[in-house]
Formats: structure tokens, sequence, C-alpha cells
């Protein structure tokens, strides 16, 4: 067989690369898990994501040439566009616009959660999924809240994952 990234749709790359990113944090917290235990791997994870996500939404931002986002059309557009990026179909999410300034999500089922109940702590694992996106506003200065805070993982507290946020933004 004579296959290189060529061969491959935009999409199907964009896919293997996410698997691989996901893998590659998966076995990143599972060794610092079999290493430190659940809570300091909770809190080193919880600090990449926070590294990583800013550095990630500002290369999402220049590679889509958006700087400026002073309203929600723009930023849900950029959003849609970050979204395509950075996630992959195995992660089984949707989100709609229900409202001006709000966006809500929902997981039918969480690949970090499916992951954490493989380890046997996701009693115990503080929602990395969500830190990100927060990370993503709090790096472009978005004004927003959450409904429900996450902390934990809400599939392993409600069966499921649904949360909305709210955005403020000055015009």
């Amino acid at each position: 067989m004579n296959a290189d990234s060529n061969s491959l749709s935009k999409n199907e790359l964009k896919e293997i690369l996410n698997k691989n990113w996901m893998t590659h944090d998966a076995m990143w917290f599972y060794n610092c898990l079999q290493e430190f235990g659940i809570e300091k791997t909770n809190k080193m994870n919880k600090a990449a994501i926070r590294d990583m996500a800013a550095i990630e939404i500002k290369r999402i931002q220049k590679a889509v040439g958006a700087t400026q986002i002073n309203t929600f059309d723009e930023f849900k557009c950029f959003f849609d566009q970050a979204m395509g990026i950075a996630t992959g179909k195995f992660m089984k999410y949707t989100y709609s616009s229900p409202a001006k300034n709000t966006i809500h999500g929902e997981w039918e089922s969480c690949f970090a959660h499916e992951g954490m109940k493989m380890l046997g702590v996701a009693d115990r694992y503080e929602c990395g999924v969500m830190l990100r996106i927060n990370t993503w506003l709090n790096t472009l200065g978005i004004k927003y809240e959450l409904e429900p805070m996450v902390t934990g993982c809400m599939m392993h507290t409600d069966g499921k994952c649904s949360f909305d946020y709210r955005f403020f933004f000055d015009q």
C-alpha cells in the first residue's frame, strides 16, 4: 500500500490528529495518576489544560484571522471555527444557540468520562473538557456566565453533561 497524508481528506487527517492528541492526553493522565494519585493528577491536569488552551485559542484566532471579537455573532462564528478545528467526531457533543448571547451544549457520551471510568477514578475526576473552553473564553477576554459551574464530572454525578453559557458583549 502506498498511502500518504495527501490521500487522506482534510477531515480524516483532522480526526486522526485529534484522536492521537486525546490518546496522548489520556496516557499522560494515566501515568500521572499511577505516579502521584488522583488529587495531584487533577491539579496538574488542570494547570496543563489552562496553559495549553490559552496558547491553542490564540493560535486558532490567528489562523482564522479573527482579530476582533466584539459581538455575539462574531464570537459564535469564531467559536464554530474553533470547535471545528479542535474537536473530533468521536467526542460526540452538540451545541446550539437557542437565544441571543447563549450557547447550550451537551455531550451524549464523554470520552473523558469513559476513560476515567476505565481508570476507576470517575468519582474524583475534575473535568478538563469544560476547563479548556472556559480558558478559551478567559484568554479572549469574553465575559460569560456558565450554568452549572462544572468542577467534578457531570456524567458521573448526573448521568449527562449539559450546560449553558451566557455571554455579555458591550454591543
